[in-house]
């Protein structure tokens, strides 16, 4: 009887294992396993509707379509470009404050990370009559009333006036790697994530912006290789660390009389503009304003008629005080603030004059979204990790700070998309075992009303593959610290066997990658090579987010000294289970996590067998002023911070398997870290592979580049680990 039931146990343990098909890396980053989305919702200001972006794949066009948030159905298209032949596609849209009018960007190129020029159309929903307006230009904004629209191209500033169809010039001293007229500049865009750096008063009289005179800024530049007889180069400004920064100036223009008046903010030197808008009162102006060290941020207040200025709010922190984009005026112009002065983000309610109200959440958690605030009832909504750190829960509470509800209802990911008056919201959940989905929900319980995107297809096509997942857990170090960490175990898993394991990791200031989210294609990258016999796991150290702000800041003066340490301290821990090769230990990261797998493989040398660095930062010499200097100050002033734990100072510790990866045309990450990297590797008298992808930026992507990288590194972990 027990030989019997051997036998069926491992006839059907052999079916399993036949069963699994085996996933690819073509079909991973040729899309095979996208999630169906709602692209480009916007939640309506003035009805309790939303628009979603539609594409049409029979026709080939692109509708934008209107919906009811009470009942999820249709109520109209708004516009459908088979219908205008003029228009070939839609790539984003604005509504004018009425929702009368749509700004449609069309013929969209690329700039930096968030920057770009398009073409604009201007749609009259009334009238259904579309114009072209605009050619090749940044960032047009509607007037408050509607009536233009403000927009930089070249480096300068225009006002188009929709009425009579004339364009205003506002500045004229625009000029590229010299001058820049709200438009942030290479670094800002980068470091403080905006572009616009312009914004129209309540009663659109004024527009005020940031100027940025880059003439000092050194330049770096990048061969763009294409198929051409000679190369061209690229050109920009870019302030490494402890450099000279762009010089910054506020400054309001006033449409009536045509004139401009400069700000004086204060007695700064070497500061940051790094947030500016309007508030609710047509003639205060506010900006958020950063010394060099990025720890002091005073919120200054602007009279917009004789430009004084005044400090409002004032934060200081030992490391650093991170911008916030909460920044939310109520109706008497008090205010919405979220900071992490208590050691976790919260809430807190200010007065008109910058005096504390009210700390409106509280706990030893954080808020890590704040999605919008009901006037009538007198309720916040926000997303934050009460239900741990891995987890994203949404919630709503009073402005008094009680009658909190949680609205979420699984355990997981949830984000929120609210109705313009608070009665519904749109609900996006996933998991590491639930695809995403998107439900309507009821704002005051949080209770689903209906289903709208379930992604039932992917999951039932998934099946096949029957793919393992994470399993979370924290991973406490021989020192005592406990880290967040996930682990993906051979679906045909034996406790017996000793397993070769591959490590996964960011471990940047705030990051985090072990969340309970649903599949990225790294992670079924992750699940392919569980497939051929690996464990894949992944930590989070020191200095990862979300865990409040010590967590987060103790690695202030020295990146990649903690970071790294427990890293090989994890790496030790998991080499200890019982069903773990402990010489078979490898690890892998991409940018930050990159310059973290080559320390990795560096310093932990008798623990790592092998490596794979992409796009790194080798040298914190090389890399910009707002991110560097946020977290070691400068060069200058911490020679060490920055030399001791850069991995190109430790090259002659090398013991392993290392493959380093980069674009030539990074123009964040840039080369010319890898390409010293190999030359102080080379003199060391080191071997290691390396691979350099010609014209390819930070994201190393286009065509088929995604695949052959992949492979590459499937390739190089199968012959050395």
């Amino acid at each position: 009887m027990k030989s019997n039931q051997f036998i069926i146990v491992f006839i059907l343990s052999c079916f399993s294992i036949v069963a699994q098909q085996k996933i690819s890396v073509e079909e991973i980053y040729s899309g095979a396993f996208r999630t169906q989305s709602m692209d480009a919702l916007l939640s309506m200001k003035n009805s309790n509707q939303y628009t979603v972006l539609n594409f049409d794949r029979s026709a080939r066009s692109s509708q934008i379509d209107l919906y009811d948030f009470a009942t999820l159905k249709k109520v109209a298209t708004l516009i459908d470009t088979k219908s205008y032949k003029e228009l070939q596609d839609i790539d984003s849209y604005i509504f004018n404050a009425d929702e009368t009018k749509i700004l449609i960007a069309n013929n969209t190129n690329r700039i930096y990370r968030h920057s770009f020029t398009a073409d604009f159309f201007l749609y009259n929903i009334v009238t259904k009559e579309l114009t072209k307006v605009l050619e090749q230009v940044q960032e047009p904004t509607f007037s408050p009333d509607g009536s233009k629209i403000g927009f930089a191209k070249s480096n300068d500033l225009f006002i188009y006036d929709i009425a009579s169809k004339v364009t205003t010039q506002v500045t004229i001293d625009g000029k590229k790697n010299a001058i820049i007229n709200g438009i942030t500049d290479w670094v800002y865009e980068e470091e403080f994530a905006f572009v616009r750096a312009f914004d129209w008063s309540a009663d659109s009289k004024k527009l005020a912006f940031i100027r940025f005179d880059e003439s000092q800024v050194p330049e770096f530049s990048m061969n763009i290789f294409k198929k051409e007889l000679y190369p061209s180069v690229e050109i920009f400004k870019y302030p490494k660390a402890g450099e000279k920064n762009a010089l910054v100036s506020l400054h309001i223009y006033d449409l009536n009389s045509k004139s401009k008046k400069d700000i004086n903010l204060g007695n700064y030197n070497d500061f940051y503009i790094a947030r500016m808008k309007w508030t609710n009162d047509a003639n205060v102006l506010c900006a958020q304003v950063l010394n060099r060290h990025q720890d002091n941020l005073d919120l200054i207040f602007v009279d917009g008629t004789t430009g004084t200025s005044k400090v409002v709010l004032n934060e200081k922190d030992k490391a650093y005080v991170d911008v916030t984009d909460n920044l939310t005026f109520l109706k008497d112009n008090s205010f919405i603030w979220t900071s992490e002065k208590d050691g976790f983000n919260h809430v807190y309610l200010y007065d008109k004059m910058g005096k504390l109200k009210n700390q409106v959440t509280k706990g030893k958690w954080e808020v890590t979204s704040y999605y919008g605030f009901d006037e009538k009832t007198k309720t916040i909504f926000y997303q934050s990790v009460e239900n741990g750190s891995i987890n994203r829960d949404v919630f709503r509470i009073g402005l008094d700070g009680k009658k909190k509800v949680k609205l979420s209802q699984s355990v997981g990911t949830n984000a929120a998309t609210f109705s313009p008056n608070f009665q519904f919201f749109i609900n996006t959940f996933s998991s590491t075992t639930q695809p995403t989905n998107y439900s309507l929900n009821n704002a005051k319980d949080g209770k689903q009303v209906q289903s709208i995107v379930s992604n039932e297809p992917l999951a039932e096509k998934l099946k096949k593959y029957d793919l393992p997942s994470k399993e979370f857990f924290v991973l406490t170090t021989e020192k005592g610290n406990q880290l967040n960490a996930w682990m993906i175990k051979p679906k045909d898993f034996d406790a017996n066997k000793k397993y070769p394991v591959f490590m996964y990791q960011y471990s940047g200031p705030g990051d985090q990658k072990v969340s309970n989210k649903w599949n990225t294609n790294d992670d079924y990258w992750f699940m392919m090579l569980t497939q051929q016999g690996y464990i894949v796991a992944c930590v989070d150290g020191r200095g990862t987010g979300f865990k409040g702000a010590d967590f987060k800041k103790c690695t202030q003066g020295q990146l990649g000294k903690l970071e790294v340490e427990d890293q090989i301290d994890a790496a030790k821990v998991i080499g200890n289970y019982n069903y773990v090769d402990k010489t078979r230990i490898g690890i892998f990261g991409w940018s930050y996590g990159g310059f973290m797998a080559s320390n990795c493989i560096l310093k932990g040398a008798d623990v790592f067998k092998m490596a794979i660095a992409v796009a790194p930062v080798t040298n914190w010499r090389f890399y910009d002023s707002i991110y560097t200097e946020r977290y070691l100050q400068t060069p200058q002033e911490n020679a060490s911070g920055y030399d001791d734990n850069s991995p190109i100072n430790h090259v002659s510790k090398l013991k392993g398997n290392f493959l380093l990866i980069h674009g030539t045309a990074d123009d964040n990450v840039h080369v010319q870290n890898s390409m010293q990297m190999i030359e102080a590797l080379v003199q060391a008298n080191k071997q290691f592979d390396w691979a350099i992808y010609p014209d390819k930026n930070h994201g190393i992507f286009g065509g088929k580049t995604r695949i052959q990288l992949y492979n590459k590194m499937t390739n190089f972990i199968k012959e050395k680990l």
